[in-house]
């Protein structure tokens, strides 16, 4: 048996290999269970160096989330938007670029008696929970500049469940309602309600000192679906929406007959929404980033070698 002990790392981490080992290999359990641990025991080697390079940030988020569709039509507004928090790691690549891991969780709104559809006087909420992986490009390197501008983009998957609350008070999910005929009416499919979409964004970052940064910043998310806010296309008939997926599908449908004036379910096929456009949402807040690590102990940024030690 060799028992071989790896005091690289501040933390020591033991490998021990049987001389059986390898001919276990062959059954296909104990293979994955090997995998497994060397998989586990590989991140956690590599993660451990990062950290001792000083290389490792730890973000937190907070701000405020939103989004533009059909009930909603401004690009950017802070009308009807909500807390958002989140959490993250960074890389820094070189002393420009970083990349970035991030999750978030926030939730978005619109209303019909914001917008310029007040007849059909719909509204929904949805929560927003993302993970994002992405690039970040400092203009300006920080260990030199106490601030500099910086842009980001990635890749996101994101899940939604857009609600509303019905005339009864009761809170309805949207999605399995299929208020647009979904499941019967001209081929339309339910929409899923986990999705990618595209971050693009940017804003300041601000050194405080040499393992603290502050960032000010808004980020778009250009999605692939209409469907934020459960409006797209065009009104189903109003007689085949009850049959085929409900009444309370037809009631929240169009909610025009909730006001003074006392609108009518609009004809079969009358626009609804814009299908020529999807939905956008995005954050805008303040992110606040600490250096893991406590490096060597030379002195020097966090790409110097720090002071030469004298030899006598």
């Amino acid at each position: 048996m060799l028992n071989q002990t790896n005091s690289y790392f501040p933390l020591q981490v033991n490998f021990k290999w049987e001389g059986n080992d390898y001919c276990n290999l062959s059954n296909t359990k104990t293979l994955k269970s090997f995998m497994k641990k060397t998989i586990l025991i590989s991140t956690f080697l590599i993660f451990t160096y990062l950290v001792q390079a000083q290389r490792m940030s730890f973000t937190t988020f907070a701000g405020v989330a939103n989004y533009q569709g059909e009930l909603q039509d401004k690009k950017f507004t802070f009308q009807q938007s909500h807390p958002t928090l989140g959490i993250g790691l960074a890389y820094e690549i070189t002393s420009h670029w970083s990349a970035t891991a991030s999750l978030k969780f926030g939730k978005i709104e619109g209303n019909d008696a914001t917008s310029i559809q007040i007849a059909r006087n719909l509204n929904f909420t949805s929560p927003i929970t993302e993970f994002q992986l992405g690039l970040e490009y400092d203009l300006f390197d920080l260990e030199e500049r106490s601030v500099t501008p910086f842009i980001f983009g990635g890749i996101a998957v994101f899940h939604f469940n857009p609600s509303t609350i019905d005339s009864a008070g009761n809170k309805v999910a949207l999605q399995p309602l299929g208020t647009e005929g979904q499941g019967f009416y001209l081929g339309r499919k339910k929409y899923a309600l986990t999705q990618l979409s595209i971050p693009m964004g940017g804003g300041l970052k601000f050194a405080l000192n040499d393992n603290i940064r502050l960032g000010v910043e808004v980020g778009f998310r250009k999605t692939f679906t209409d469907y934020l806010d459960d409006v797209s296309t065009t009104y189903a008939d109003r007689t085949l929406l009850i049959a085929n997926n409900g009444a309370l599908a037809a009631q929240v449908a169009f909610r025009g007959d909730e006001l003074k004036t006392g609108l009518s379910y609009p004809p079969v096929n009358t626009i609804r929404g814009n299908t020529k456009t999807k939905d956008w949402y995005y954050f805008t807040g303040v992110s606040l980033s600490f250096r893991l690590g406590t490096g060597d102990g030379n002195g020097g940024g966090k790409y110097k070698t720090g002071c030469p030690v004298n030899v006598r």
